[in-house]
């Protein structure tokens, strides 16, 4: 049974790392190949040895990337992209949670999910992230398995039940796939309060 386990826990953490990578991957030829034709002109000026239409169709690509990057870092842009993951994105199952996990590996210490706690389980702390707040006092944890961050339990604890560590979420994602090691870190990041409302 701990071997299925293991094997399960261990498949569905490599899921959650290769799908993200493989979709953004499919994404960004899809869209190298619908500006190919656009690009194909400036493609003939390169030399022959180049991939050019593949060279200059990958470099427009990006360029989109980053100006929609920019876009979305003004305050008309946020208020645009808001607007957008309200009326469409939102609906997607799963994409507000993906989202806060995506921003933050980025770093955004704003996001409310994925927040990296210490959770109050039985007579333990166990490191855990805070996935959302259920509106009547009560917290969403996720509790990961070791050493695959990315599969485990869900529990509903008391607020008081949940602390917060002030560690990036990459310290505490490294602590967790190193099976505990730098846990001290966790454990001298963490409040005494219990998780602020």
């Amino acid at each position: 049974m701990k071997a299925r386990e293991f094997v399960a826990n261990t498949l569905v953490g490599g899921l959650f790392v290769v799908v993200p990578v493989y979709l953004a991957i499919l994404l960004l030829l899809k869209g190298m190949q619908s500006v190919a034709k656009v690009v194909r002109p400036i493609a003939a000026l390169l030399p022959d040895w180049l991939p050019g239409e593949t060279l200059v169709s990958l470099v427009v690509v990006l360029v989109i990337c980053f100006i929609v990057g920019l876009i979305t870092r003004t305050g008309a842009g946020r208020v645009i992209m808001n607007r957008m993951e309200v009326v469409f994105f939102d609906r997607l199952p799963g994409y507000a949670l993906l989202r806060g996990l995506t921003h933050r590996l980025a770093g955004d210490g704003s996001e409310t999910a994925w927040r990296p706690a210490l959770a109050e389980i039985e007579d333990a702390l166990v490191p855990a992230f805070v996935i959302e707040e259920t509106g009547d006092g009560r917290l969403t944890v996720f509790v990961p398995s070791i050493p695959t961050p990315f599969a485990g339990a869900v529990y509903i604890l008391e607020r008081q039940r949940v602390h917060v560590v002030d560690v990036p979420f990459t310290e505490a994602l490294k602590s967790i796939s190193r099976w505990g090691a730098g846990s001290k870190n966790l454990v001298a990041a963490m409040h005494v309060a219990p998780f602020p409302q």
